[in-house]
């Protein structure tokens, strides 16, 4: 098995009371643990990002996350990753990944992007009306295939060893068809790699880093809530329905 992708606490936390449960992801409660993790997170982001060649504080911000854990030997740490991806593609080996693995069937994403790149340079140099419009109804069905295959490539583990992609949570869910990113923010992606590597998620905290230019809404280091429209039917699949810990114990 790789190394696991966990963060040691810096700070002594032996003092500390922890959460017998896993915090609500769409609320506002960070525990007191979570909050050194974020801390110290947020130190390792400072001095990470100065590779990344991406003023966080000049140009947009993103939204990044913890998630403590409790290890088999009952010891704790914490994950760390970001919503999205970095600028720049850069890619930060501590953080967790994508739950998407982009070399699937021979990078069959990447290969699909090109085909809609051209697609759109065929439609801006083409100076045939029928044709234009028989390559932009191509392009659609194309992009939609292609988003389709994307969501279905998406799959997420819950607290009862199910696994289910973003198309069938979506499907049994009340909010209709999945957003654009739906599975690429930082609290499916921490909880998803807890469960499948056998770690206890203890308490969750996500937080802006950066620029509100883009976001108004947001400030800088200041927590949030995970979103609803892309989270929430993830989240209450992974952890039926929120009912985390009696599953797990």
């Amino acid at each position: 098995m790789d190394k696991l992708l966990i963060f040691d606490f810096e700070e002594d936390i032996s003092t500390l009371s922890i959460p017998k449960k896993l915090n609500n992801p769409f609320g506002l409660e960070i525990s007191e643990i979570a909050k050194i993790a974020v801390k110290e997170f947020q130190h390792y982001i400072s001095l990470e990002s100065k590779n990344w060649e991406y003023d966080f504080l000049t140009e947009k911000g993103k939204m990044f996350g913890i998630l403590v854990v409790q290890r088999k030997d009952n010891s704790y740490g914490y994950l760390g990753t970001i919503s999205g991806k970095i600028p720049n593609n850069y890619d930060c080996k501590e953080f967790i990944p994508s739950v998407f693995d982009a070399s699937l069937n021979d990078f069959f994403f990447d290969k699909g992007m090109i085909e809609l790149a051209e697609l759109s340079g065929q439609i801006k140099n083409c100076t045939n009306d029928t044709e234009i419009n028989w390559l932009k109804i191509k392009r659609k069905q194309k992009s939609i295939l292609l988003q389709k295959w994307l969501f279905e490539s998406y799959r997420f583990l819950n607290v009862l060893g199910m696994e289910q992609n973003v198309v069938e949570i979506f499907e049994a869910s009340s909010h209709g068809n999945p957003p654009a990113a739906a599975g690429e923010c930082a609290a499916p992606k921490l909880i998803n790699y807890a469960l499948k590597n056998n770690l206890k998620p203890i308490s969750l905290a996500e937080f802006w880093w950066g620029s509100s230019i883009a976001n108004k809404e947001k400030e800088h280091k200041k927590f949030y809530p995970a979103c609803k429209n892309k989270c929430r039917p993830i989240l209450e699949f992974m952890l039926n329905d929120n009912d985390l810990y009696d599953s797990m114990r």
